[in-house]
């Protein structure tokens, strides 16, 4: 442990001595955010509709300027309009102190991100096609998952890396139904014995084209289990000429117990059919396949797994009178595989982004 300590005192105070301020750089301070309002309806064979409205995140981004090679940036969300009785949330997802040596080198320290998959680190509304994020970014990648850590990054030749060292799982909380989800910690009082460390690559050579991986792995602990798991994610998203491709693959190996692997994906196709119509105005009509299971193997198999394997395609559009602006629109049908149940779902919604 005196490892990480030490290497964080040394990029903190070590490296000042190569960090010049510009005589002419202006320190300042830079306000933004994103929210997004949803109405879904959702309608399961044999029982009662489900219609909500809801002003699902309210996020504030404060950064600040200290020179051209340090600054501050953090971010806080407010979910689902008040926080009360143990409803809705409040929640500190980033605050942390960065340091860019160069387009090769820097770090961050404080709340941070990990870099798992496209959505985790860039999930503001009009990023994404579909009025809800994917549901494999619920249900296999955790987004959006943040915690207590120090991150390394840069771009060389074309690759761009992150090297993330954070606070680990709750392993009691892993549950065939949710994975990995619930054992998020959010950074309160974060257990620091068993640290979680993430690496992610991209290959960004290509005009439009973002492709790459990540791999994860922590040796999960909690009051009365330890439990080791490794992520291992790809993903693709090409956004050139009009179309939008944007492909990801991840699974989840568990080291003990009856759960041993969650795993899932989803492909998203669309065209901006604007240019066709010379229009300004964006509109983006998509579709999506997914596929998860969040008890993709377990020691017991059986119904175990089939409970928990869903099939999903949808289609949408994305309207953006500008880019920052989007209404959104989507139909589609999840079908679990036990039973072969199938819930119908349409959603509305507007996000913005600053």
């Amino acid at each position: 442990m005196r490892f990480y300590f030490s290497l964080l005192l040394f990029f903190a105070f070590g490296l000042t001595s190569v960090a010049q301020t510009d005589e002419f750089f202006e320190s300042k301070a830079t306000i933004g955010g994103y929210g997004e309002l949803h109405y879904n309806y959702s309608k399961t064979e044999n029982s009662k509709a489900s219609k909500t409205l809801d002003f699902h995140r309210f996020v504030t981004f404060l950064s600040y300027n200290f020179n051209e090679k340090w600054s501050f940036k953090s971010e806080v969300e407010l979910e689902h309009n008040f926080v009360q009785n143990g409803q809705g949330e409040l929640e500190l997802e980033q605050a942390y102190v960065e340091y860019r040596h160069a387009d090769w080198f820097g770090f961050q320290a404080g709340v941070i991100l990990p870099s798992v998959g496209l959505i985790n680190e860039y999930h503001e509304p009009p990023l994404f096609f579909g009025v809800e994020r994917p549901d494999y970014h619920n249900k296999i990648i955790p987004t959006t998952w943040f915690g207590n850590g120090i991150a390394f990054f840069g771009n060389y030749k074309s690759f761009d890396y992150k090297l993330t060292i954070m606070e680990g799982l709750n392993s009691d909380k892993f549950s065939e139904s949710s994975a990995i989800r619930s054992g998020r910690v959010k950074g309160y009082k974060a257990d620091a014995e068993e640290l979680l460390y993430n690496l992610r690559v991209d290959y960004l050579g290509f005009n439009g084209l973002k492709v790459g991986g990540s791999y994860t792995y922590n040796n999960a602990s909690g009051d009365t289990s330890q439990n080791a798991i490794s992520i291992y994610e790809v993903h693709a998203a090409y956004r050139m000429n009009n179309l939008y491709i944007v492909f990801e693959y991840g699974n989840i190996d568990y080291e003990k117990y009856n759960l041993r692997k969650s795993n899932g994906f989803y492909l998203d196709l669309g065209y901006d059919i604007s240019g066709l119509l010379n229009w300004k105005t964006k509109v983006i009509p998509f579709v999506r396949y997914s596929d998860y299971n969040t008890a993709a193997s377990t020691i017991t198999g059986g119904d175990s797994e089939k409970a928990n394997h869903y099939s999903y395609w949808m289609v949408g559009c994305s309207v953006k009178p500008i880019d920052k602006v989007v209404f959104k629109i989507d139909y589609g049908m999840r079908t679990k595989e036990l039973g072969s149940q199938e819930t119908t779902l349409f959603n509305l919604g507007v996000g913005y982004m600053f």
